[in-house]
C-alpha cells in the first residue's frame, strides 16, 4: 500500500465512520499527518483526490471540510473515470443504462408533470426536422434530461448523465448508415413520449429500455472511433 493510499483510506474512514459529517472541518494538517502516520505531501495528494471527487472542499485560509456529500454531486465525480472507458467498456454499462432510463421513464409517466409531454413532443419535432448532427445531439440530450428530471430523483439524473456523457464521444449519426440510425432513434423517442402521454409506466419502461438497447446495438455494430 502506498503512503498516499494510507492517507486516502484514513480520510475516507473518518467520513464513512461518521466521525466527520457533511460540512465539518478536518483537524489541522499536522494533526492529521501524525494521526495517519503520513507525510504532508502524501496527505495533500489524498486531499486533492477527494476534492476532485467532490467528497471534500478545500477552503483556502480556512481549512479542509467534508462536502455536503450530496449523492448527485458525488456521482458526477464518477464521470472522471467513465469518460476514460473505451467502447467495449462503455457497452458494458448499457445494461445499467437500460435499467436506469427505463425506471426514469416509468417515473416520469407516473408523475406526469405539467408541460412534460408538450416539451418532449417539441423536442421530437425538432430532432426529426433537423439534419445537423450537432443540433440533433444537443436536442437528444435535452430530451433524455427532461425525462430524468421529471422522474424526480437527482441522483439518478446525475448517474444517467454520467453514462450518457461518454456515449456522446461516439458519433453514430455521422456513420455511413446514418439515415436508418436516426430513423430508429426518432421512432424510439416517439414511443417513449406516447407511453408517458398515456401515463403508462410499464410501456414507458419498455420503450426507454428498447431505445437504449438500439443505441447499444448500433454502437457495437458500427464500432465508431471516439471524438473529443
Amino acid at each position: 500500500m502506498t503512503v498516499m493510499k494510507t492517507a486516502l483510506d484514513g480520510l475516507r474512514h473518518m467520513i464513512s465512520s461518521g466521525e466527520l459529517g457533511p460540512g465539518q472541518r478536518f483537524p489541522p494538517e499536522a494533526e492529521l499527518c501524525s494521526r495517519l502516520d503520513v507525510s504532508r505531501s502524501s496527505l495533500r495528494e489524498a486531499v486533492r483526490v477527494l476534492d476532485t471527487l467532490g467528497v471534500i472542499e478545500v477552503r483556502h485560509g480556512s481549512g479542509t471540510y467534508v462536502s455536503r456529500l450530496d449523492p448527485a454531486d458525488v456521482v458526477r465525480g464518477f464521470s472522471l473515470t467513465v469518460d476514460l472507458l473505451p467502447l467495449d467498456g462503455l457497452l458494458q454499462l448499457f445494461e445499467i443504462r437500460r435499467v436506469l432510463e427505463g425506471n426514469a421513464a416509468a417515473q416520469a409517466a407516473a408523475r406526469a408533470p405539467e408541460g412534460l409531454v408538450e416539451r418532449l413532443t417539441a423536442l421530437c419535432d425538432a430532432m426529426e426536422a433537423s439534419g445537423d448532427v450537432s443540433t440533433v445531439a444537443e436536442l437528444d440530450d435535452e430530451f433524455h434530461e427532461a425525462i430524468s428530471v421529471a422522474a424526480g430523483n437527482p441522483t439518478v439524473t446525475s448517474l444517467i448523465a454520467v453514462f450518457r456523457s461518454r456515449g456522446r464521444h461516439y458519433k453514430i449519426f455521422d456513420s455511413d448508415p446514418a439515415a436508418p440510425v436516426k430513423r430508429t432513434s426518432d421512432e424510439g423517442h416517439r414511443a417513449i413520449v406516447e407511453a408517458i402521454a398515456r401515463r403508462d409506466p410499464a410501456a414507458a419502461t419498455a420503450a426507454a429500455a428498447s431505445h437504449v438497447a438500439r443505441t447499444e446495438f448500433w454502437l457495437s455494430t458500427l464500432q465508431p472511433a471516439p471524438e473529443n
